[in-house]
Formats: structure tokens, C-alpha cells, sequence
């Protein structure tokens, strides 16, 4: 056996005379996992009133608790009509819940992650934060700061823009166009993709003056705030950009330009989508398209006559997702890209994994590894849950769980379709996907301790 430090109590870190299960409800992890059920269930509760209906009529628990974890887990599945089967009040109420879920429970996260990542130092950190220990505790002032003002202005632009184009371009009222800029301009930025039209903005398919400003939103809610902390803040002091900021800046690209191209390829002959229309038309949708594949949920193309190799690009996007800490789904830009330099790095032989004269630890490795694995084991287990339940193609199955999972929100049109069990399939997975990865990351980090020994050490072929 090897020593090493001193070893970890269980107790360390707690709060004198305290039980464990009070000192497991006042973990951070719980904490936010306790948030968002708060924020879910008085969602359901609100959406249940009578006046939260068009018609008066009170809605299915069922319809309420769906619509409420989706906005809170800012998917944008439904099972009803947004814009049509909710009335003013509940569509307002719809807004306020994916605002929350995307901006108050987001800025919690990334609190958690700064703190966590300050206290522990080289300790393992928050799954794919590399280098926020770098930052200072005083930093998460900052950051909230950033994220208010970041929220506000973006959503305030965007609103603006849109509004602007439904009247003078579409035609709309001031009010209506007021509005419905509002609405998706929020649920924009908050990667929410939920539409107060039924065909999401299919409509707008081919006006760069409305998928333009969603795109923006979207993308910079998608990056995660300790990127634009980096990029707004830091830089200023033209310090080294942080291994994080770089995986998820030219993950980002990489992955949006090769979704934009492949669409672009996979449905050019595809007269039910971009078939019809021009080269420039065709751009922006593809475009937008793999934009709104990572976690938006936002289509401006029917997603139901999508190709094979569409719905199997989707699946990756969707997996995927966006940027740590911010109101993007997925394991994550920075996962994937690190699962990537792990594999590229031992097919060179290397006995670290390196990547711009950085070594990355084999904790964070771990950790990388075991959000994949973990996500992958739940997205196999609800589609074998799933399948049993309904006779629809395995392909709209497995489309609607990653879709769930990574809350994203697009469907092929049978969300509504599936039996009552098949539905709280998707709530629970809508829940998982949004709070479980933060919750062990959390989990991870905080929970991290060393033994005062090792085993000897063995090893097993791969292989």
C-alpha cells in the first residue's frame, strides 16, 4: 500500500450536530435537484387553474406536469398545442417557468461550479470545467452580474429584431408581434424551443430576418457562462484562454458547420424539405438546423420528413448538446471533445493527455467517462422502456429519447401520440437530463476523497 495525504472523514465538511440525511438535503447537488422540483411542481399546480386554459376548462394533471417539466427543464416537448391550447395567462406562465429553468437554476449551476472548482482546487472539479479553478471566489459575483446583464440584453435585442420583422415583414399587430418577439426570443436564449405556433417557425424557413436572431440567442445561451465570463472579463487582461473556453469555442464551430453541411447534403434532394428551395433558402434552414439540433429545439423544417441519415445526424447533435453551465443540454461540447483527446492521444502513445501544452488529469478523464457511460445507460434503458408501449418505428423511439434526454424539445410528431406511461417516461427523462448531469458533476467533485492507500495494481486486456 502507498500512502498518500491524510485520509477524508466522512464528516468533513459538516455541519456539527447535523443528521445525514439533513446534511445530504443541504448538499449543493440536492439543492439544485430540489430547486427544480419546487419550480416543477408549483408549474403543474399554476398550470392546472382554469384561467390557464383557452377554453376555460381545467387541463389533464398529466398535460400540466409534462408542459411544466418541460418548460422548468427548457425542452419544449408538448403534448398540446402551446399557442392554441393555453390561454394568455398560461402561455405567461409557460415563459416565466423555462426563464427559471434556463436562467435562475443555470446561474445556480454555474455559482456551484466556480465555488466548488475554488474550494477544492486540485481536487477533482466540476465535470469539464478544466481550468475554473483558475478563478477567484470573488468571480462568482461576476459571473451572476454577467448573467443578468447577458440575459437581459440578449433577450431585450432579440425581442426587438423580431417584433420588428413580424410587423413591418408579416403583417402582425403591434401586440401580437410584441408578443410572439417575447416569447421566442426567451425561449431562444434559453434554448427552451418552445413556439406559440404549432409548426415552430416552419413558417419562417426561408427569412434570415427571423432565424438569424434565434440563432444568435441560441448560441450564446448554448456556450455556458464561464466561456462569456472569459471572453467578456478575463480577456482583458489577455491572459491564456482556459482549455475549457477553447474546447467549447472550436467544439462549437466544428460541430455547427459540419451539422450545417451534412444537412445541407442529406436533404438537398429531399423535396419535403429543402428540395423546393433556393441555394441561399437551403443554407439558412440547414443552418438552422444544426443550430437548433443542439438542445434548441426550434424547427424551421418538418422534422417528420427528415432523411435516415438526418435523424441519425440528430441523434448525435442531440447527444451532444451544448456548452457546460449554460441553458444547453447533453453531455457536452467539452465531454465529447475530451473523450476525443483521450482517444487521440493513446493512439499516439502518449502517457498523458495533453492538448495545448496542458496535461489533463485522470480524474477529470474519469469523469468525462462516466457522464458519457452513465447518459448513454439511460438513454438504452428509456428506449427499452419505451419500445414495449408503442408500435411507432424504433427511429422516432430513439429520436424522441435523446430528445428528451438532452432536452432539446424537437419531435417527429409523437409526443402526444404515446400512452400515458410512455409520457412520464419523458418527464422523468426531461429531469434527468437537465439536473441529473450537474448533479454528479457535483457529486463528483464534492463528494472526491483519498484513501491512505492502493491496491496493487492489475491489468485486464482490452480489447
Amino acid at each position: 500500500m502507498r500512502p498518500f495525504d491524510r485520509p477524508t472523514g466522512a464528516g468533513r465538511g459538516a455541519v456539527p450536530g447535523s443528521t445525514p440525511v439533513s446534511r445530504r438535503l443541504s448538499h449543493p447537488a440536492a439543492v439544485v435537484a430540489l430547486s427544480f422540483l419546487a419550480a416543477i411542481g408549483i408549474g403543474t399546480i399554476v398550470l392546472l387553474l382554469p384561467w390557464a386554459t383557452a377554453d376555460g376548462s381545467r387541463a389533464g394533471l398529466l398535460t400540466a406536469l409534462f408542459t411544466a417539466t418541460s418548460a422548468v427543464c427548457v425542452t419544449g416537448l408538448v403534448v398540446v398545442d402551446t399557442g392554441t391550447y393555453w390561454s394568455g395567462f398560461g402561455q405567461t406562465v409557460i415563459l416565466v417557468l423555462f426563464q427559471l429553468g434556463g436562467f435562475g437554476m443555470m446561474a445556480a449551476a454555474t455559482s456551484l461550479g466556480l465555488v466548488v472548482s475554488r474550494q477544492l482546487r486540485l481536487s477533482t472539479r466540476l465535470v469539464l470545467q478544466a481550468e475554473t479553478h483558475s478563478l477567484a471566489l470573488g468571480d462568482v459575483r461576476s459571473i451572476a452580474k454577467l448573467i443578468l446583464v447577458v440575459t437581459l440584453v440578449v433577450e431585450a435585442l432579440v425581442t426587438v429584431l423580431l417584433a420588428l420583422r413580424f410587423a413591418f415583414g408579416h403583417g402582425m399587430g403591434w401586440g401580437d408581434a410584441a408578443w410572439h418577439g417575447l416569447f421566442h426570443a426567451v425561449s431562444a436564449y434559453n434554448n427552451a424551443g418552445f413556439s406559440t405556433w404549432g409548426d415552430s417557425v416552419t413558417r419562417f424557413a426561408a427569412d434570415g430576418w427571423v432565424l438569424a436572431p434565434l440563432m444568435a440567442a441560441i448560441v450564446i445561451g448554448g456556450l455556458g457562462f464561464p466561456v462569456l465570463h472569459e471572453l467578456v472579463l478575463r480577456r482583458k487582461a489577455h491572459a491564456r484562454a482556459s482549455m475549457h473556453t477553447v474546447l467549447t469555442l472550436w467544439g462549437s464551430a466544428v460541430l455547427l458547420a459540419g451539422g450545417a453541411l451534412i444537412f445541407l447534403l442529406a436533404e438537398s434532394g429531399n423535396a419535403r424539405t429543402l428540395g423546393p428551395m433556393g441555394w441561399g433558402e437551403r443554407v439558412l434552414a440547414a443552418a438552422f438546423a444544426s443550430v437548433s439540433a443542439r438542445t434548441a429545439g426550434f424547427n424551421a423544417l418538418d422534422i417528420g420528413a427528415l432523411s435516415t441519415e438526418s435523424l441519425a445526424l440528430h441523434y448525435v447533435l442531440m447527444f451532444i448538446g451544448g456548452g457546460s453551465a449554460g441553458t444547453a443540454g447533453g453531455v457536452k461540447v467539452t465531454t465529447f471533445f475530451l473523450l476525443l483527446l483521450i482517444v487521440w492521444n493513446e493512439i499516439r502513445g502518449h502517457r498523458d493527455v495533453e492538448f495545448r501544452g496542458r496535461r489533463i488529469e485522470s480524474a477529470v478523464q474519469r469523469q468525462a467517462l462516466t457522464v458519457l457511460v452513465l447518459s448513454a445507460g439511460v438513454v438504452v434503458v428509456a428506449v427499452l422502456l419505451l419500445l414495449p408501449m408503442t408500435a411507432l418505428p424504433m427511429e422516432k423511439v430513439v429520436f424522441e429519447v435523446v430528445s428528451a434526454f438532452a432536452t432539446v424539445g424537437l419531435s417527429t410528431g409523437i409526443t402526444a401520440e404515446l400512452p400515458a406511461a410512455g409520457q412520464l417516461v419523458l418527464v422523468v427523462l426531461m429531469f434527468v437530463g437537465r439536473v441529473g448531469v450537474v448533479t454528479l458533476a457535483a457529486a463528483l467533485a464534492m463528494n472526491h476523497g483519498r484513501r491512505s492507500y492502493r491496491y496493487p495494481e492489475e491489468k485486464p486486456i482490452v480489447g
